[in-house]
This record gives structure tokens, C-alpha cells and sequence, in this order.
């Protein structure tokens, strides 16, 4: 059975350090970036009552217009218990609606209200200085270039996921 192990040429632990030869480095650090990104995001949200998790769905609203939950899943990752919560709190607030699809009638679709709208700019504008500050400790030119590498691992010119 020996024979059947690879030889390892890296360490055997994962570490999210600066020059992590690991495979998983990379991800790793993504990961610690994401949660710093969304906990200053976070931060910024939560004086105007909406969480991260609310802002991804009227993202998609605003992008495409009324929605099925079943496209919000997919589109925002989570899953259709979650999406259902969501756009529950986003009604009570009067930041979205459901309404029927014609010709389906057990089928219902997302809309953002003026006051969704309203709010999608709001948080424009007070997320403002903390992306500054998350971006802060990049030199010129930095960011932008940040932002294009992570939009090609994103959406990858092939088409893989």
C-alpha cells in the first residue's frame, strides 16, 4: 500500500501565511480576505438594517430584474431555505415583493421596491470609505489590479466554474 501514497513535496500543513508553498495557500487566503471584506462590509450595512445576505439578493434584483427564488439560490449561493429567509426579512422591510409569474401559478418572482432601490444607492454611498479602508494598505494602482486578477478567477474566460 506504500507505493500507492504520493511523495509529498510541500509541507503537510495548510497555512493561510505568507509564502505557503501549499496548494491550498491560495485558497486559504481568499477565504481570510473574503471574511475581512465581509466584516467591514458587514459593518457598513448594519446602521441601514440590511445584512450582507440581503444586499447579495437585491444585487441580483437590480442586475436582472424580478427573480425566481430558485434563481436567487444559485445566483447568491445559498440555498432555498436561506433565499425564502431572506427575501421574508426583505419584504417585512418593504425592500422587495413576491409576485406571480404568468403562467405558473405555484411559480412566485422577487421584485425590488422603490424603497429596495432607494436603499441599493444608500449603501453605495456608505460603503464608500470602509472599501477604502480595506484597500488601504495596497499601493497605486493596486486595487484595480486586485480587482481584475479576482474577476479572472471569477469568471473565467473558458467558462469554468
Amino acid at each position: 500500500m506504500a507505493a500507492d501514497v504520493p511523495h509529498r513535496t510541500t509541507a503537510s500543513h495548510a497555512t493561510d501565511r505568507p509564502g505557503d508553498p501549499s496548494p491550498f495557500a491560495l485558497g486559504l487566503l481568499l477565504r481570510r480576505a473574503h471574511w475581512r471584506a465581509a466584516a467591514v462590509m458587514g459593518e457598513a450595512l448594519r446602521p441601514l438594517g440590511i445584512e450582507l445576505r440581503h444586499f447579495a439578493v437585491l444585487i441580483e434584483l437590480v442586475n436582472h430584474g424580478p427573480t425566481v427564488q430558485r434563481d436567487l439560490v444559485a445566483a447568491t449561493g445559498s440555498d432555498k431555505a436561506g433565499i425564502m429567509r431572506v427575501v421574508d426579512d426583505l419584504e417585512r422591510k418593504g425592500l422587495a415583493v413576491r409576485k406571480a409569474v404568468p403562467g405558473d401559478r405555484r411559480v412566485r418572482a422577487v421584485e425590488i421596491t422603490p424603497q429596495g432601490l432607494e436603499l441599493f444607492d444608500a449603501v453605495h454611498v456608505a460603503a464608500e470609505s470602509p472599501a477604502e479602508r480595506l484597500v488601504a494598505e495596497l499601493g497605486p494602482g493596486e486595487p484595480e489590479k486586485l480587482t481584475e486578477l479576482l474577476t479572472r478567477l471569477a469568471h473565467p474566460a473558458d467558462g469554468e466554474a
